[in-house]
């Protein structure tokens, strides 16, 4: 480009990047638009916070199960400590406008890492959109304020650090991943991949020592620095509190058979919906990456590719990990085919509409180089801030409402029982547990939430057969001295208890209905009310 058409100080600081427009669009959008209710989707969250004020307040990180009535003083491990007292600490300034605002920038910033990172490999900025597009959409499946936000950045920081390794040779940045584990591992489980990626970059180095004698030294130099990083990967991993004991933990929950195929988020894919569609063209273009790059595709990218791809078709919860390596991998392939193509000059119909395209994202990615002043994204995050700290309004103007839906939550039921001041244990869904012990904790505790770990598969089997009614669920619930039932409107175990004479419908709306067994009316004022809207 000329001289006379380089962008004056002022516009580089003060245009966008397409990379400063896709982190403003995310972040505004799943922070201050509709989309942002969709991050209190899950009601885990609900227990994350609640964890994280308990070690604030107590200064130790817990051991035992303080939320539950089935499962209190019984040994738990509260292994995303880090990210609890993250939240915990947001939310007692920002309250869920802030959790939800950290959540939005922290997928905000994770896709636009994604983008960046891919352009950086080579990528062209058409298809590094299109794909990162896709990835955004396939990821929405998981767009909830839970600690797996963090296990997506921390996978393109691992990422990052070994392709550095291997394409510039340089060791320096191995020193990282054992810090990266350190803190990983105290956040999310996440942390495992790592050690995967860890080895796929190995047995990388192994197969790239058949070169000449040059590449063989450096091969094995390659090979002792994975080695030696992955053995102090593995040492800071025990850095937790509960030692290699989580280790053994985390090994015991993801190998058992009954909550791998009774959890909803580790069940293979319903490609029915958009998200897993939009995962299946992604799967598609790393075919077809892989077979027009045949002889170009590293082992080691190889293996993460496969690594990808397998992941996210065996469990919804690894769409999103999977979809950002994809594109990693498979955008600069893509956008490699492209320019071969087009320098092969071939005169068919379509080379001029591909050459103009190659040549847009040329052009697009030169200006983007330039532009370095971010001041779009400051200005937006800084603005976020504020409006976080102030109950989401500016002026006179509410701009951020994060609140759990009454259409998916029993927010008016739980309203009640507040006002009531009840401190009876509550049978609820274990979908509903967090919400509950978010609202209600520590005036009561839930018989069940989703903390399957904690509960185990014993637990949880006779859970399913009383919301399924396939026992006797009012003896069941008798059994475990359950009194209060809070369940879906229409639910199999509401219909049910509504028919037995040992239990009285208390409230009812269009999400949940609230019941009580009788036999305990006078412990409670909360049963004289007639079934209906609290006034």
């Amino acid at each position: 480009m000329s001289r006379g058409s380089e962008l004056p100080g002022w516009a580089r600081f003060v245009l966008p990047s397409a990379a400063d427009l896709i982190f403003v669009l995310l972040l505004v959008s799943l922070s201050m638009a509709p989309l942002a209710q969709r991050l209190l989707g899950d009601a885990g969250i609900g227990w994350h916070i609640c964890t994280g004020e308990l070690i604030l307040h107590s200064h130790t990180i817990p051991r035992v199960d303080p939320f539950s009535s089935t499962m209190h003083g019984q040994p738990w491990y509260a292994w995303e400590w880090l990210y609890d007292v993250a939240v915990g600490l947001i939310h007692h300034f920002a309250g869920l406008n802030g959790v939800v605002f950290f959540t939005a920038f922290l997928i905000a910033l994770t896709f636009v890492l994604v983008f960046r990172m891919a352009v950086a490999r080579g990528a062209g900025l058409p298809i590094a959109f299109i794909m990162l597009l896709l990835a955004v959409f396939a990821s929405s499946i998981h767009f909830l304020a839970r600690p797996h936000v963090l296990s997506w950045l921390f996978t393109l920081i691992a990422f990052w650090l070994l392709e550095t390794l291997e394409a510039r040779g340089d060791q320096r940045v191995l020193f990282w991943m054992p810090i990266l584990i350190l803190v990983w591992v105290n956040l999310h489980g996440g942390f495992l991949v790592a050690f995967v990626m860890q080895g796929a970059y190995l047995v990388g180095a192994w197969a790239s020592k058949s070169g000449d004698i040059q590449d063989q030294g450096e091969a094995w130099r390659r090979i002792r620095a994975l080695l030696q990083t992955g053995l102090l990967m593995l040492v800071a991993s025990f850095a937790n509190p509960y030692g290699y004991k989580l280790h053994v933990h985390i090994y015991r929950y993801l190998s058992d058979r009954f909550l791998m195929d009774h959890i909803d988020e580790f069940l293979s894919p319903n490609f029915h919906g958009l998200p897993q569609r939009c995962f299946a063209v992604l799967l598609l273009l790393g075919i077809v990456g892989m077979a027009v790059n045949r002889r170009r595709v590293g082992v080691s990218q190889l293996l993460v590719l496969c690594f990808a791809m397998y992941t996210g078709l065996y469990a919804s919860r690894n769409i999103p990990v999977a979809s950002m390596l994809i594109v990693l991998i498979v955008a600069p392939m893509l956008s490699k085919a492209v320019e071969d193509r087009v320098r092969e000059g071939e005169s068919d119909p379509g080379k001029g509409r591909l050459a103009r395209w190659h040549d847009f994202g040329t052009r697009m990615g030169q200006t983007g180089v330039r532009v370095r002043g971010h001041a779009w994204p400051v200005v937006v995050v800084v603005l976020g801030l504020w409006i976080c700290f102030h109950q989401g309004r500016f002026g006179s103007r509410s701009l951020m409402s994060a609140h759990f839906d009454e259409k998916k939550f029993p927010v008016r039921a739980v309203d009640l029982l507040l006002r009531d001041d009840m401190r009876a244990p509550v049978f609820c869904p274990d979908s509903w547990g967090g919400y509950l012990i978010y609202r209600l904790y520590p005036q009561s505790q839930v018989v069940v939430d989703d903390r399957h770990d904690l509960y185990g598969p014993e637990f949880l089997k006779k859970y399913l057969k009383i919301v399924q009614v396939q026992v006797d669920s009012g003896q069941a619930l008798q059994e475990m001295q359950v009194r209060w039932v809070l369940f879906p409107r229409n639910s199999a175990l509401g219909n049910f208890l509504k028919t037995l004479p040992g239990w009285r419908g208390v409230y009812e709306d269009d999400t949940a209905i609230l019941l009580h067994r009788t036999s305990d009316e006078s412990r409670t004022g909360i049963t004289g009310l007639l079934l209906g809207s609290p006034n």
